[in-house]
């Protein structure tokens, strides 16, 4: 859907406020349409976006697993490899 809300849930150390907040205010620019609301509009995005955030944190807090915490460092590397894998420019034909 969009690609910069990235997945928060089961990660040692957990989500941020900001990370979570963040990820609230992409998924309200995703629905709205708009990346900096007129001031007519401000009042309402920015509820929203407190909104989906507080929603955002009761679920990262509720959800229950028994998988080990995945580690930043390991996922931002595979991330990475993903990206680099498909850039890869092809080759032109000899």
């Amino acid at each position: 859907m969009c690609r910069n809300i990235k997945t928060l849930y089961n990660f040692a150390p957990p989500a941020t406020d900001e990370e979570i907040g963040a990820s609230a205010l992409q998924f309200v620019r995703k629905l709205s349409g708009l990346h900096h609301p007129s001031k007519a509009n401000e009042a309402a995005f920015e509820r929203a976006v407190d909104r989906v955030t507080g929603a955002a944190r009761e679920l990262l807090d509720s959800l229950v697993t028994q998988a080990p915490p995945r580690d930043r460092d390991v996922e931002a590397v595979k991330a990475r490899e993903r990206r680099q894998r498909h850039h890869v420019p092809s080759s032109a034909p000899a």
